[in-house]
């Protein structure tokens, strides 16, 4: 079966364009990587999202987090509400692969640093994660250090969506979820900025969702899928953009980003953790640079509806896109889940 996106058939979402893509990688500099495991009873993986700094340690991000609804198993997240900077890409995985994905990220840091003289001595790695326990054998925790090397040599600007990385495994509204990714630019001072939005979908009910056309599945559908489960699972969202945004603003804005899943008929349930990472790839914080004060850009805060439009905007398409783009998947004591695009032409 052939895999097309929500825009390739005609569902435009919001009025912004989207970038060359229509990916997160949209922003210069960003790349996204994929270790895909799918193998029986393993069907999981782990995704990585880099940032252009070749070492984040030693050019730090702004950077900023929002926590929706916290049924969720994140690592990382205190130290950038406290100093509002990324220093370590974002790793994406199924939730009892956390703990390992995080010491894997350590080591690679650690090597990392020392290839440029540094010795590391604290590091704040950022992993996120979704339940894929259904499709999945998620006992196993397969990724480790081996799988985050893959995805980081595997990191490139036109990566994969759909039943990919972090969301082999894993479910939106009661389908087949997966890797989503959506951007929209716009001008400032005849300026293009680009925003950028990367998912990973485990979330929603069947019975919820519309889609922007206003297509509803029949009743008779979601009786037959299970869409009267409850709205559980999880939904990671990732913004970038290489627009001066503060780590202030960067919180304003990603916390649009849950607009999108709410379109898409998502109310946020209790057991889905819905968590916001956002960066920014200006105003580079330099740990060579020796001065006390530091000069830095920043958005115009009268213009940043424009943002919270494409933050929207880009989540809902993403989502969509990670749905469309999802293969259908069997997987562990024979779970199965349909793609959306089974049903949807």
């Amino acid at each position: 079966m052939e895999y097309i996106r929500a825009r390739q058939r005609g569902i435009v979402v919001g009025s912004l364009p989207p970038g060359q893509l229509n990916r997160i990688s949209d922003v210069p500099g960003v790349k996204v990587g994929h270790c895909t495991l799918a193998d029986g009873d393993l069907q999981t993986g782990l995704t990585v999202i880099l940032p252009p700094p070749r070492n984040p340690f030693l050019e730090k991000l702004p950077a900023a987090c929002y926590v929706q609804n916290g049924f969720g198993k994140t690592l990382g997240l205190v130290q950038i509400e406290e100093l509002g900077t990324l220093e370590t890409p974002i790793a994406l995985c199924g939730t009892l692969n956390v703990g390992r994905v995080h010491d894997a990220m350590v080591g690679y840091m650690i090597d990392l640093c020392a290839g440029d003289g540094v010795t590391l001595t604290s590091i704040n790695p950022v992993v996120g994660e979704c339940n894929d326990g259904f499709l999945s054998d998620i006992r196993r925790r397969p990724c480790g250090e081996e799988e985050l090397l893959k995805a980081i040599t595997d990191a490139r600007d036109d990566f994969a969506l759909g039943s990919v990385g972090a969301g082999r495994g894993t479910s939106c509204h009661s389908l087949k979820g997966g890797i989503g990714s959506a951007s929209r630019t716009l001008e400032l001072d005849g300026e293009r900025y680009t925003v950028g939005v990367l998912v990973q979908t485990n979330h929603g009910r069947l019975a919820d969702l519309r889609l922007p056309d206003g297509t509803r599945p029949e009743e008779t559908f979601v009786r037959e899928n299970g869409g009267d489960a409850p709205d559980k699972g999880s939904c990671i969202m990732v913004l970038a953009t290489d627009a001066p945004l503060s780590d202030r603003q960067l919180k304003r804005v990603i916390r649009r980003m849950p607009v999108g899943l709410i379109r898409l008929g998502s109310y946020i349930g209790h057991g889905s953790g819905e968590i916001c990472i956002g960066f920014s790839t200006a105003n580079r914080i330099s740990a060579s640079d020796p001065r006390d004060i530091l000069p830095v850009q920043q958005l115009n805060e009268k213009k940043i509806d424009r943002f919270f439009r494409a933050a929207a905007e880009a989540a809902e398409e993403a989502v969509l896109d990670s749905m469309l783009c999802a293969e259908p998947v069997t997987g562990w004591q024979g779970h199965y889940k349909r793609s959306l695009s089974e049903i949807y032409r």
